[in-house]
């Protein structure tokens, strides 16, 4: 099991990791090594296709299934206390229900996988203005492309420190999981 100097990351990490199941739980760090190593395990898998490195080098070519549901909208809910705090566009839910019905979903969901604990700054690491996350995931494609688009890694935790703020749901869970 990962451990940071957050106490309720900590705890909720290891909620996640016995609901889920994972053979294993890894901590990213944010590196270049670490990127080469997912990219290097998505090209093993053949979920990843390098293109000429000549021509493009560091381009890659991946493809989505035409069964990837991730973004259809009457699947997609945002969970807040009151339904008007969800805006006028989206489906509704309460975090309460979501949890009960996420709890079941993802009972033993990462059996045989590996749980990535993702820590990232929306915005410059440190600054006023940026948010703190740590996202959770079983897919080395999610590690890779929140290291594209957030700043990610131990620095994140080094800001985070032992009380730093980390969006709490109602329902308990902090508000950036995702799987």
């Amino acid at each position: 099991m990962i451990s940071t100097q957050h106490q309720v990351l900590n705890d909720w990490v290891k909620e996640v990791a016995e609901l889920c199941k994972p053979d294993d739980v890894y901590l990213c760090d944010g590196s270049q090594e670490e990127y080469d190593r997912m990219l290097q395990l998505l090209i093993d898998a053949g979920l990843c296709i390098p293109l000429n490195q000549e021509k493009r080098p560091g381009c890659y070519l991946f493809r989505s299934h035409p069964s990837d549901v991730a973004r259809a909208e009457n699947r997609t809910f945002i969970a807040s206390v009151k339904e008007e705090d969800a805006g006028p566009t989206n489906n509704w839910i309460d975090p309460v229900e979501l949890k009960a019905t996420m709890t079941k979903v993802y009972d033993g969901c990462m059996k045989g996988r590996t749980m990535y604990v993702i820590p990232y700054s929306m915005g410059p690491v440190g600054s006023h203005i940026s948010k703190i996350g740590v996202e959770i995931s079983d897919s080395p494609y999610v590690v890779i492309n929140m290291g594209i688009m957030t700043r990610m890694g131990t620095q994140v935790l080094d800001v985070l420190g032992t009380d730093g703020e980390l969006p709490v749901t109602k329902a308990g869970w902090p508000s950036t999981c995702s799987s």
